[in-house]
């Protein structure tokens, strides 16, 4: 028997380099190019991977932190497999984190956007961190449109101006990739890009983050992706909402350029926390039945953040148009 008998050929995994490309250790290891980033995507959403490949990548990529360019090629891989048609909105509306400290008053936002005659396509997932309120099981409850297909999202934009499309509906791989955070015990990238999709392209994206950090990263990945007006602001508990008790920075983006601004408080003193949450409490406050002042400061702020982009009015004139809005809102809509 040759010595090169005992040789065994083992093919390798065409999904190996890309794990090789980050395991490498200190010197060996590196970034993606967005056009890796791009193929590694598209081969994790057509499952042509295997589990511990996965799991692999997702935590190596977790330990380095995605850069701007990877996280582009992730959504655009995203955005390219879930075959999405043109529909007409103005505001695309991610929604991934959940509420914990208070209700999520960027609901009652929406709705006076929508109100207004604005277009808003909002995406998220759910559950996949306890002791959360999320978006999908609280539209369901106050009998606001869910949608699970492309069809039934149009119809739900035609009649109310806005619809609310689980991740599952236009990316079940990804959602599963994000509730696999009980099996990991960490966060993914996944939980970043998901906000990036747009998948209707909408002209203007807002999004909301928990980590500040990640603000600058969001902002560059939506110049490369050829967003035409990004915003980017740390939302309470993670979501699309400010919190009127402070100051806000808001991180803007388009084809051309990026930017920062500044929005100050609109209260002088903080409120206190609440002790509970209900939805009671904030179909109350939509009725004009329960007096809150955080809560209509949350919500005309957030509003606010929507006409900024929408209508590219200034900080006051989008404040003052959003105090409009609430007033006149229809109370029996809820």
């Amino acid at each position: 028997m040759t010595h090169d008998s005992l040789i065994l050929d083992v093919p390798e995994h065409p999904f190996a380099p890309y794990v090789r490309i980050l395991g490498k250790g200190k010197r060996g290891s590196r970034s993606f190019t967005q056009q890796e980033a791009y193929e590694a995507m598209k081969m994790i959403l057509n499952h042509e991977v295997e589990d511990l490949q996965l799991g692999a990548f997702l935590m190596l990529l977790r330990v380095k932190e995605e850069t701007a360019e990877e996280l582009a090629g992730f959504v655009q891989a995203v955005k390219d497999s879930s075959h999405a048609p043109h529909l007409n909105i103005d505001l695309d509306w991610s929604s991934y984190a959940g509420k914990r400290r208070h209700l999520p008053w960027y609901v009652l936002a929406i709705l006076l956007l929508a109100q207004a005659g604005h277009r808003i396509f909002i995406h998220g997932a759910s559950g996949h961190t306890t002791n959360r309120m999320y978006t999908e099981p609280l539209f369901q409850i106050l009998k606001l449109p869910v949608v699970q297909d492309w069809d039934s999202c149009e119809r739900a934009l035609n009649t109310h101006n806005f619809a609310y499309m689980p991740l599952r509906g236009f990316s079940e791989r990804l959602e599963q990739i994000i509730d696999m955070r009980g099996t990991l015990g960490l966060r993914s990238p996944v939980h970043s890009l998901a906000r990036l999709i747009n998948p209707l392209n909408a002209p203007a994206v807002l999004q909301g983050i928990f980590h500040p950090p990640y603000s600058g990263l969001h902002q560059q990945a939506g110049q490369i992706l050829g967003y035409e007006h990004l915003a980017v602001i740390k939302g309470e508990g993670g979501e699309i909402e400010r919190n009127p008790d402070n100051a806000l920075k808001v991180f803007h983006a388009n084809t051309e350029t990026t930017w920062e601004e500044e929005w100050p408080a609109l209260f002088p003193r903080r409120h206190v926390k609440p002790e509970s949450l209900s939805v009671e409490h904030l179909q109350g406050v939509w009725r004009g039945e329960i007096q809150d002042e955080y809560a209509e400061g949350a919500v005309i702020g957030t509003c606010a953040l929507g006409l900024r982009l929408i209508n590219n009015a200034s900080i006051d004139q989008a404040i003052d148009d959003a105090r409009r809005l609430w007033r006149a809102r229809d109370r029996k809509m809820l």
